[in-house]
C-alpha cells in the first residue's frame, strides 16, 4: 500500500490515567500517522500506520522516558510490538473507546501530590479553577482511591457523580489540553464542594474559601480540625502548642506513638529537622510520603508530638486543599495524625467520621468527592543513601513489582497478622496492597476480608492458589483457610521475609538471610526471631540463630520488657539466679511478686515458649538503659534505644557463637553481663546503647561470614522488623558491603511484617512452578 506500514504496540505498566493517550496522540499525529489508541484491561492497544522511518520514530519516542513531554506519572513497564496488515484508506490518528473485555492486568496509578502546573493555576486569579481544592489533570492527583474497576475511565470512578460543565468538557475533549481525558477534572461549577461542619456534624461554612479561613483560624486556637483528604480523614492541630497535641492525644487515647506532621515546603520543614539531599528529594517527589527525620536540636515542635524518640515524620502537602490551609495566616506546622482510634482502619466516610470523630474533632473540613478506597499516608526513611518504605500505602500502591517469568496460577497470599498487607500473583505482577493493619483489632479483620474482595474484583484475580503463614493462630491464616482453594501452602514466617527481599531484587537465591524481629512460628515450634537462613524461593534451612531464652506472659511478653528480661537472666526459672541483678530490676519494676511469678512461668512452662527474638532482647536492653519498661506501642522501647545512639563510639561487646545441635547459636549472656557492668560503672547510656547496637551488627556480620565460609554463597538478603532501626541498618550494611558481600536491601517494600506477604507469594509462585 504506497510503502504504507502499520504496526500495533502493547503497553502495559502504569499507563492509564497518566496521560498516555493524549500524549501518543501528538506523537502520531506529529509525525503524520494514522491509527488510533486506546485503553484496555491490559493497558494502552496502539495501532499506527505510515511511512516505515515515521514508525520508527514512533518507537523511539514510545520509550523514551528522558523526554521533556514524556507524561511525569507514565511507566512503560512491557512493549509488545506486531506488525500487522495496513488498512486502506485510514487518514487520521483518534482516540477511541476503551474496550473491557478480557481480564485486567494494568497497572492502576496510584494517587500523587498535585502537580506545579495544577498550583500555578490554582494561585492565578484569572483562572476559572483559581483556589479550587480539587484542580488536577493528567499528571496528578487521585487515582487509585476513585477508581471502581477498569479500565480507568471516568464512569469507573467516584466522579461519575460530577457531569462536566462545559468548561471542564472542553478541556476535557481537546486533544492539546492538559486535561484532555483527566478523569478526576473538574471546577468549582460542576464538580466537588468543600465545607466546614460542627463537631456534631452542622455545616457552618457552606463557602470553601469562608470554610478553609475558619478552619485555620481553630487551628490557631488549639482546636482539632478533622479534614477530608484524598485517602482519608487527618486528625489535624497545631504542632507548635503542645497543649493542643495533648489534648488530641487524650481525646484519641493514643499515649505515645509519635504523630506525624505537614508542612508546605521543606524550608519550614528544615527548621525542625534535618533534611539531606536524598530526604528532600523523597519529600517532594510526587508520592509526598511521610519521611522520617532527625530532628533538629532543640526544635520548638510541641514535646508531646514526638517524645522518645530522635526523629521526626514530617510530610509535605500532597493535596490542593492542604496547600489553600497552609496559606491561611498562622498554619506553618500541623499534626496531620490518621483519622480513627488507635490502631482501627483509616475513616474515609463523612458520616462515619462525624458518628466516631465527633468526641474528637472540634471541626470537620470536609467534602463531597467519594473516596472509593480508604489509603494511609506511606512512611519511609533514608537508608544506605536512598529511601527505604517503612509502610507502603499512598502514592506507592497498587504499583505493581514485576516478575521475570508470568506465573501459571493465579495465587492468594494471606500475609502477617502485624502490619498486614496481601498480595496477588497474576502473571508477570506481584500486586500488593497497601498498609492494612493489625488484624487482631476487630475493624481492621473486617477491612482486610473486604480489601482482599476489592483487589480481587479490581484486578479479576481469582486465586487458584492460597498460602498464608505457617502460625496456626494467625488470622490471617484462618481466613486463608477458609477461602477452601487448594492447593494451600503454609509458609514460615522468615523464609517469606527473606523470600520478599529475593522478589524485590528478582533474584532466586540461594542467599544467606539475615531475619531479625519480634515474633515468627518456628518450624520447631519455638518463637524465632534472630536467624541466619540459608534460603531459595523453594527451600531454605536455620544456619544460625540467637540463642533460646524463656520468653514467659503471652502476649504481655512484647509489652512487659522486665519479662523477656527475666527470661534472659535465669533461663531455668530460679529466683535465686535474679538475685544479684535486684539493683538493675527495680529500676524496671519494683514488683518482686511479678518477678516470682514470672520464675514460676518459666520454671514450670506455664504459657511460657522458648524464643530467638531479637526484638525482645531489644526491650530488655532498653529498659535496662532507662528508655521505659512498657510498649504502649509496638517497638516504643527500641525506638528509644536507638535514640540513645552516638556517633563515633565503636566499642562493641564480645560475640559469642558457638555450635549446638548442628546450628550455630550467639549466646546473648556475654551482652547482657557487659551492659550490667556499665551501668553499675556509671557509663552513659548513650555509649551502653551503641556499643549495644554495635554487637548486633558485628554478630549479624561474623554469622553472614560463618555461613559464606559455609557454603559459598556471597549475597547476603536482610529483612524483619528489627531493620526499621535505621543506625543498625546502615551500620550492618556497610560493613557487609566492605567485606565484599552483595546486599540485597529492600527498597520498594518494608523490611517489618507489611513485606511478608510478598515473601509468601514469591515461594508459592516458585514452589506451584516447580511442581
Amino acid at each position: 500500500m504506497n510503502g504504507l506500514t502499520r504496526k500495533r504496540f502493547q503497553l502495559s505498566g502504569r499507563v492509564q490515567g497518566v496521560g498516555a493517550r493524549p500524549w501518543i496522540y501528538r506523537q502520531a499525529v506529529g509525525l503524520k500517522l494514522s491509527g488510533f489508541v486506546r485503553n484496555d484491561t491490559a493497558g494502552v492497544w496502539i495501532e499506527v500506520q505510515g511511512a516505515p522511518e515515521a514508525l520508527d520514530a514512533f518507537a523511539v519516542r514510545l520509550i523514551d522516558a528522558n523526554r521533556q513531554d514524556f507524561p511525569a506519572m507514565m511507566h512503560i513497564d512491557r512493549c509488545h510490538v506486531a506488525q500487522i496488515d495496513p488498512i486502506e484508506s485510514e487518514i487520521d490518528f483518534h482516540i477511541v473507546q476503551s474496550t473491557v473485555s478480557g481480564s485486567p492486568s494494568t497497572g492502576v496509578a496510584p494517587d500523587t501530590a498535585v502537580c506545579s502546573a495544577c498550583l500555578t493555576e490554582m494561585n492565578d486569579p484569572g483562572d476559572f479553577r483559581y483556589r479550587y481544592p480539587f484542580i488536577t489533570c493528567t499528571h496528578c492527583g487521585p487515582r487509585y482511591s476513585i477508581i471502581k474497576t477498569i479500565p480507568y475511565d471516568r464512569p469507573n470512578t467516584t466522579m461519575a457523580e460530577f457531569a462536566l460543565c462545559d468548561r471542564c468538557r472542553g478541556q476535557y475533549e481537546d486533544i492539546g489540553d492538559r486535561r484532555f481525558h483527566a478523569q478526576p477534572v473538574a471546577c468549582a461549577t460542576c464538580g466537588p464542594r468543600v465545607w466546614l461542619a460542627d463537631g456534631n456534624g452542622n455545616r457552618i461554612e457552606r463557602d470553601c474559601d469562608a470554610a478553609i479561613a475558619a478552619a485555620a483560624h481553630l487551628l490557631r486556637d488549639g482546636k482539632i480540625v478533622a479534614i477530608k483528604g484524598i485517602g482519608g480523614f487527618h486528625l489535624a492541630v497545631d504542632a507548635l502548642n503542645d497543649d493542643a497535641v495533648r489534648r488530641l492525644r487524650q481525646r484519641k487515647r493514643r499515649q505515645a506513638k509519635p504523630f506525624a506532621m505537614m508542612a508546605a515546603d521543606t524550608e519550614t520543614i528544615g527548621r525542625y529537622a534535618q533534611v539531606d539531599d536524598a530526604a528532600e528529594a523523597l519529600l517532594t517527589g510526587p508520592q509526598r510520603p511521610i519521611v522520617l527525620l532527625d530532628k533538629q536540636p532543640n526544635a520548638a515542635v510541641a514535646p508531646s508530638a514526638a517524645q522518645g524518640t530522635h526523629r521526626f515524620g514530617f510530610m509535605l502537602c500532597y493535596a490542593p486543599l492542604h496547600h489553600l490551609l497552609f496559606a491561611e495566616p498562622g498554619v506553618s506546622v500541623l499534626v496531620m495524625t490518621s483519622a480513627n482510634l488507635s490502631e482501627e482502619p483509616l475513616i474515609c466516610d463523612n458520616a462515619q467520621a462525624v458518628e466516631e470523630l465527633g468526641q474528637i474533632a472540634d471541626a470537620f473540613l470536609m467534602h463531597d468527592r467519594t473516596i472509593e478506597r480508604q489509603v494511609d499516608d506511606s512512611v519511609a526513611h533514608i537508608v544506605d543513601g536512598g529511601p527505604a518504605m517503612l509502610r507502603r500505602a499512598r502514592g506507592y500502591v497498587p504499583e505493581p513489582l514485576y516478575r521475570t517469568k508470568p506465573s501459571r496460577h493465579v495465587i492468594f497470599a494471606a500475609g502477617a497478622d502485624l502490619k498486614n498487607t496481601f498480595c496477588f500473583v497474576k502473571g508477570d505482577q506481584y500486586l500488593l496492597s497497601e498498609h492494612i493493619g493489625d488484624l487482631a483489632e476487630g475493624r481492621a479483620y473486617r477491612h482486610y476480608v473486604k480489601s482482599v474482595a476489592h483487589f480481587q474484583q479490581l484486578f479479576e484475580a481469582a486465586p487458584q492458589a492460597v498460602v498464608c503463614d505457617l502460625h496456626p493462630g494467625y488470622l490471617s491464616s484462618h481466613f486463608a483457610e477458609k477461602l477452601s482453594i487448594s492447593p494451600l501452602l503454609r509458609v514460615q514466617h522468615h523464609w517469606a521475609h527473606i523470600a520478599s527481599a529475593l522478589a524485590e531484587h528478582n533474584h532466586d537465591g540461594p542467599v544467606i538471610g539475615l531475619v531479625a524481629d519480634g515474633t515468627g512460628y518456628g518450624t520447631d515450634g519455638a518463637i524465632w526471631g534472630c536467624e541466619c537462613l540459608i534460603a531459595s524461593l523453594t527451600e531454605f534451612s536455620r544456619f544460625g540463630h540467637l540463642a533460646y531464652y524463656p520468653l514467659a506472659g503471652g502476649d504481655k511478653a512484647a509489652k512487659e520488657a522486665v519479662r523477656p528480661l527475666i527470661g534472659l537472666l535465669t533461663p531455668q526459672g530460679e529466683f535465686a539466679a535474679i538475685e544479684p541483678y535486684r539493683d538493675v530490676l527495680e529500676r524496671i519494676d519494683p514488683d518482686t511478686d511479678k518477678w516470682k511469678l514470672i520464675c514460676t512461668q518459666i520454671a514450670k512452662t506455664l504459657n511460657t515458649a522458648p524464643t530467638s527474638s531479637l526484638g525482645r532482647l531489644f526491650d530488655a536492653v532498653a529498659a535496662l538503659l532507662g528508655a521505659g519498661a512498657v510498649n504502649r506501642f509496638e517497638a516504643e522501647l527500641p525506638m528509644g534505644l536507638e535514640a540513645m545512639t552516638r556517633p563515633g563510639i565503636e566499642q562493641t561487646y564480645p560475640v559469642q557463637w558457638e555450635q549446638a545441635d548442628q546450628r550455630w547459636q550467639w549466646r546473648y549472656e556475654p551482652i547482657l553481663e557487659g551492659i550490667v557492668q556499665d551501668l553499675r560503672r556509671g557509663d552513659t547510656a548513650e555509649t551502653t546503647a551503641t556499643r549495644f547496637h554495635n554487637t548486633v551488627s558485628e554478630a549479624l556480620l561474623t554469622i553472614a561470614q560463618k555461613a559464606r565460609s559455609a557454603t559459598g554463597i556471597n549475597t547476603a538478603a536482610l529483612s524483619g522488623g528489627v531493620f526499621g532501626n535505621r543506625y543498625l541498618a546502615q551500620r550492618l550494611i556497610k560493613q557487609l558491603k566492605n567485606d565484599d558481600f552483595d546486599v540485597l536491601w529492600k527498597r520498594y517494600v518494608p523490611a517489618n511484617d507489611g513485606g511478608v506477604a510478598l515473601g509468601q507469594a514469591a515461594i508459592a509462585a516458585a514452589m506451584l512452578e516447580k511442581h
